[in-house]
């Protein structure tokens, strides 16, 4: 247990930011379902608009840390393998 002021400080902006990063992972992941849906379901234009406002949200977590950058590029290069296979196969 935490004895000291700034150790119990340390704990509640650890809780903050912990509360903060799985929030932005359970947008972004909702992004990417929500991606992959109109990918087998949706048209070829509904996909690609999707895809732009998923890599935006990709990109903002990667941004606050709550991924790394490398991570958050290896997500929007499969997604993108998949939205141009759609247009491929229309």
């Amino acid at each position: 247990m935490a004895n000291t002021i700034s150790a119990k400080k340390r704990i509640r902006q650890n809780e903050t930011h912990r509360r903060r990063n799985r929030w932005r992972l359970r947008a972004m992941r909702l992004a990417m379902r929500d991606l992959r849906e109109k990918i087998l379901h949706g048209s070829v234009q509904e996909a690609e608009e999707a895809f732009k406002a998923t890599c935006a949200v990709i990109d903002k977590t990667a941004s606050k840390g709550a991924i790394h950058k490398n991570t958050a590029a290896r997500k929007k290069s499969r997604l993108s393998a998949r939205v141009k296979a759609k247009k491929a196969a229309a």
